[in-house]
């Protein structure tokens, strides 16, 4: 029997790029991967859904471009053709990933494994691989809620990337950002579409602000939303569908997207079984240097529930491959994370939210900047461009970025480096403009908003 330094079971970011590290430190590597790899972010998420938002924008520019002399008529959107082309690029990222492991040594096998020792993993043809070290990235799984009457009829995130025509009309249910980016690619593709959100507000988690601001933008677009509700039940409706709330009010639809929330991929592995700790929502516990409770058993990724982003999977894959089989120690540090929301328009941000500045600095200041973007000056669209930098008065720091508008995303990546820095306000106000560009404002903002004085 083959005796491996270390098996990985799971083929996504986190794993991939600890097995590929560590197989280049010189460790003797096999990794179990029972679908496609590239895992949720290559083959089921962030790529395919960007290739998304970028075919539905395009509807969007065409509306402006009148405004700017174009006469744009005739134009036709082609789901198949869309789909086709998506696929084909995930495949070729795939093959990628593939490539890229095999170069560094890595064994792929293309199978499922379950733990059968602290030290050994069961392929579903019997075959039992040993390892002094494993690590589970096995990455997430959608989770759809409560089950509901005709909870079958709905389809998941995964079920959209499926789906091989544009639906007419679309329920989304849930408010986070996957349901969102996914309920916007449908809006702006020319579906009707209606989101049903739990609770008060949009984007838990995400600045006040933030989310109502980008609340009332995702209005302006025609996304109906439906607040302090939860889908009852689904039922056929001849062809169609009938979505019932839990107010008895009645949604004819041709697809429901239940988007509620994902959770760690851990049932089925028998980690609990060799007494591998997992938290209430299933998740591996893990120490700073991705280690379990069992010495010999790692985990990173999504399937930690730590900061649920490919970019902190792969940091920690590469960290735990370092520190187990190249002796440099490190671990990685999961605050000042910047993210974005790929709604249109998109969201980004980086750093504490005003609530969370409000626990920690008392003196706090507030620079908002609400503008209406060049562009639409001639192409008449109404959306309006949000910032917001949170300062610490005491000691000039920047604490906090949040922006709606387009390419926030980009910015909130560009005002990560700043904040991990520790720019106060002062450097970002002897910074020079970029005219004309919205970010300037970040370098134009002189008066706070809001004092706070608690």
């Amino acid at each position: 029997m083959t005796k491996w330094d270390l098996i990985v079971i799971g083929g996504g970011s986190g794993g991939v790029r600890a097995a590929r590290i560590a197989a280049l430190h010189g460790a003797k590597v096999a990794l179990v991967e029972e679908h496609r790899l590239g895992g949720t972010c290559v083959i089921r998420g962030c790529v395919p859904k960007k290739l998304m938002v970028y075919a539905s924008r395009f509807a969007q520019e065409l509306d402006e471009a009148a405004g700017f002399g174009w006469s744009v008529q005739g134009a036709a959107f082609d789901w198949p053709t869309l789909k086709a082309n998506r696929d084909r690029e995930v495949a070729r990222l795939e093959d990628v990933y593939r490539n890229n492991l095999v170069t560094a040594g890595v064994t792929v096998l293309d199978s499922r494994a379950t733990m059968q020792s602290q030290n050994s993993v069961r392929l579903v043809d019997g075959t039992v691989l040993e390892a002094e070290n494993v690590l589970i990235a096995t990455g997430s799984t959608p989770d759809a809620g409560p089950d509901i009457e005709g909870g079958e009829l709905a389809i998941d995130s995964n079920g959209f990337f499926e789906l091989t025509s544009l639906p007419p009309r679309v329920v989304v249910q849930g408010a986070g950002y996957i349901a969102l980016e996914l309920a916007c690619v449908l809006r702006l593709l020319g579906a009707e579409v209606t989101v049903v959100v739990r609770g008060d507000q949009i984007l838990r988690g995400f600045d006040d602000e933030l989310r109502r601001h980008l609340a009332q933008e995702l209005t302006q677009t025609g996304i109906h939303l439906r607040y302090g509700r939860q889908i009852a039940s689904i039922a056929k409706n001849g062809t169609a569908l009938q979505v019932a709330l839990d107010n008895h009010e009645r949604l004819p639809a041709d697809c429901v997207l239940r988007a509620t929330g994902r959770r760690p991929n851990t049932r089925g592995l028998g980690l609990q079984e060799l007494g591998v700790n997992l938290d209430a929502a299933g998740a591996v516990s893990v120490d700073a240097y991705s280690q379990s409770s069992v010495q010999c058993i790692y985990a990173v990724g999504d399937v930690t529930n730590r900061v649920n982003l490919t970019p902190m999977a792969i940091r920690e894959g590469h960290a735990f491959a370092d520190t187990v089989f190249g002796k440099l120690v490190r671990t990685v540090d999961h605050t000042l994370v910047p993210s974005a929301v790929f709604t249109t328009p998109e969201a980004g941000t980086v750093g504490l939210t005003e609530e969370q500045a409000l626990r920690q600095f008392p003196h706090l200041d507030v620079y908002r900047s609400t503008f209406r973007p060049m562009k639409a000056t001639l192409s008449g669209h109404p959306t309006k461009v949000f910032l917001k930098l949170l300062v610490d008065r005491d000691t000039d720091r920047v604490l906090g970025f949040h922006a709606v508008g387009p390419d926030t995303g980009e910015m909130a990546q560009l005002v990560g480096i700043t904040l991990q820095l520790g720019a106060t306000k002062a450097a970002f106000d002897a910074t020079l403009a970029v005219h004309p560009t919205a970010a300037e404002e970040l370098v134009t903002m002189r008066a706070p908003a809001v004092q706070h004085n608690l």
